[in-house]
């Protein structure tokens, strides 16, 4: 039994537009990771250069327009919890990356299927 043209064509548009949408959200995801990243650095030097300094130094948060006192372990607490945070983001991150890179590297597979010859029933 053959498949109309029309139908092949179709669904060759179909599997190529979804190949296409999962390779620009692997893009995405990518840059997401890539700047999560460089958070957690940031993050994780301005905690060594707090866990540096003597515990009766003044540490100002820049809150909005202003800054606010803060005790050194309270900022060393925030840093820590962004940072874990972030590695929670990048985790996630990772997972949808996993699942977006199966999901094209199957659309393209079907696509070669579908227009080698003999792909056709």
């Amino acid at each position: 039994m053959s498949i109309p043209n029309q139908v092949l064509q179709k669904l060759a548009q179909d599997i190529e537009s979804k190949a296409l949408s999962s390779q620009r959200d692997i893009n995405i995801v990518k840059t997401a990771i890539v700047a999560k990243q460089r958070d957690i650095r940031m993050l994780e030097l301005t905690s060594n250069e707090v866990k540096q300094l003597s515990k009766d130094t003044k540490v100002y948060q820049g809150v909005g327009k202003m800054f606010v006192f803060s005790p050194t372990s309270d900022v060393e607490k925030r840093l820590s919890s962004e940072t874990a945070e972030l590695k929670s983001d990048i985790s996630n991150l990772n997972k949808k990356l996993h699942y977006l890179e199966t999901t094209h590297k199957n659309s393209r597979e079907s696509f070669e299927k579908l227009i080698q010859p003999g792909g056709r029933s």
